[in-house]
């Protein structure tokens, strides 16, 4: 009887072995939940062993913050679309989180924020995104305020009203009643024409 031969195996540079692990880590905590994220899981969907992905990642609660990070990280590029008008970008920016897209990454929040509450790294990281998040559209309100398209006296108070209904909105990601009611539609929009001072819809 002949023994099956073995696939060799490939070793991969350190810094691109980190990337797929972390890329695996984000799609299952898009798709599955932040609690799905276990050594055995990842290296499954990765095909290697569960000592590789220990190897970088020797807490598994590092490894569930940096996958939270990457995928929040991902959505903010398009989030915060380059180039037009600061109206017309604020109204790109509100398109895409009242979008059934967006579902997934208002699911990964909620459970995110859950989840912090035992897991130190994992709050750190939400409170290091929220920061980025913040300057983030901080800036685009001060870009409109600028160019006369908005009339928020304190940018910083807007930008967090805003995100507080972009998150209000996410605390019902998993509530099939927000596709089917009109009520929850156009719920940021609003918030971001009272907030802005906008005189007409986005």
């Amino acid at each position: 009887m002949t023994t099956p031969e073995r696939a060799p195996r490939v070793r991969k540079d350190p810094d691109e072995r980190r990337e797929e692990i972390l890329e695996e880590a984000s799609r299952i905590a898009l798709a599955d939940g932040l609690e799905r994220i276990t050594l055995r899981e990842v290296a499954a969907g990765l095909g290697v062993r569960p000592g590789l992905i220990g190897h970088y990642f020797p807490a598994v609660g590092e490894l569930v913050g940096a996958a939270f990070a990457r995928a929040v990280s991902r959505e903010r590029d398009r989030l915060f679309v380059p180039g037009c008008t600061p109206r017309e970008r604020l109204a790109e920016f509100v398109a895409r989180v009242e979008s059934a897209e967006a579902r997934a990454l208002g699911r990964l929040w909620l459970n995110a924020r859950h989840l912090a509450r035992f897991q130190p790294a994992l709050a750190d990281a939400i409170a290091q995104q929220e920061a980025l998040d913040e300057e983030r559209l901080t800036a685009l309100i001060d870009a409109g305020n600028a160019a006369g398209e908005f009339r928020a006296p304190d940018p910083g108070a807007a930008c967090i009203r805003i995100w507080m209904a972009v998150d209000g909105l996410g605390a019902y990601a998993n509530s099939p009643a927000v596709l089917d009611e009109p009520a929850y539609g156009g719920f940021v929009a609003d918030v971001c024409r009272w907030t802005l001072g906008l005189a007409d819809p986005l």
